[in-house]
């Protein structure tokens, strides 16, 4: 389960500070110690209990401006810091199962009974509120291969609840959890880890039952524009193929050549038959499951 960290007793602190605080601090998000080191300031920040409402009524006196052009994770989380390579910080907001914005919108915008892992650490602390449930789990990622129905080894921890007070480290591809509604609204406050490469590592949706890998839920723009691309012809198909036998990034070369298989089904099989052969484990499988299936559609 998560890393519990000691929240420490310093004084409460602003917004401002714990960013000035962040940008002199010469972590490497990637050094587990080193990123949970941080997690006390994050503390402090939650000991401020008015900085959240005065900015979330400023935003409300512009009809939400800052958060419109700046925040990319939707109206559950209120972007606190923009993203400048090194971190970001954000409130999430957890309302209630009984609450009219999950009776109304349901629960799917805020991640409610979806086992996942994450693809970036983050350290979390219970602002508002009894706190979201999760049941936890953790997994191996260097076990696995990466496919869906893959045996993940999950295994169980507990279930418990990001109380107040409470400061936590969600560990980067190591913990899973099934996130469930509090008993009543619930805040956190969030400093994520960012680095060059988290975009192209797998976040995976899991099977708790099974204790299998569902699905991938990661994907860059590139992928989504080599998946367009190749159905505009010339340099697209170009591209697509370069990028489907050389491209660093395995799930790059995975989207690459599905991408090819759909824009030219009449080479769908070959394609992904030289895919099924990648000295790539990752590769080689999903190009299996994309050949089995092409060859089970009536």
């Amino acid at each position: 389960m998560p890393r519990l960290i000691d929240p420490g007793e310093g004084d409460a602190i602003g917004l401002d500070e714990l960013a000035e605080a962040l940008d002199a601090a010469p972590v490497d998000v990637r050094d587990e110690d080193a990123f949970a080191s941080l997690g006390p300031l994050l503390a402090r920040l939650g000991r401020n209990r008015g900085f959240l409402a005065d900015l979330a009524i400023d935003e409300l006196k512009t009809r939400c401006a800052g958060q419109v052009a700046a925040n990319g994770y939707g109206a559950q989380s209120f972007l606190l810091r923009p993203p400048n390579g090194r971190y970001l910080l954000r409130a999430n907001f957890w309302p209630a199962r009984r609450d009219p914005v999950v009776r109304a919108s349901g629960t799917a915008a805020f991640f409610y009974d979806l086992p996942h892992d994450h693809n970036f650490p983050f350290l979390t602390w219970g602002y508002l509120g009894p706190g979201y449930w999760s049941d936890y789990y953790e997994y191996d990622v260097a076990r696995v291969t990466g496919l869906p129905g893959e045996d993940a080894g999950l295994r169980f921890v507990e279930r418990s609840r990001l109380e107040p007070g409470r400061l936590m480290l969600y560990r980067m591809r190591r913990d899973v959890h099934v996130q469930l509604p509090p008993d009543s609204f619930s805040v956190s406050l969030n400093i994520l880890g960012s680095d060059p490469a988290q975009p192209w590592l797998d976040q995976y949706v899991f099977d708790v039952g099974g204790g299998a890998i569902e699905r991938t839920i990661t994907c860059t723009a590139s992928e989504a524009l080599v998946t367009l691309a190749v159905h505009f012809g010339g340099n697209g198909i170009d591209l697509a193929a370069e990028f489907a036998a050389r491209h660093p990034c395995e799930r790059m070369r995975v989207t690459a050549l599905g991408a090819l298989a759909s824009a030219r089904p009449a080479e769908a099989v070959p394609l992904l038959e030289r895919g099924a052969a990648s000295s790539s484990a990752y590769v080689a499988g999903h190009a299996r499951m994309r050949l089995a299936a092409l060859q089970t559609d009536p």
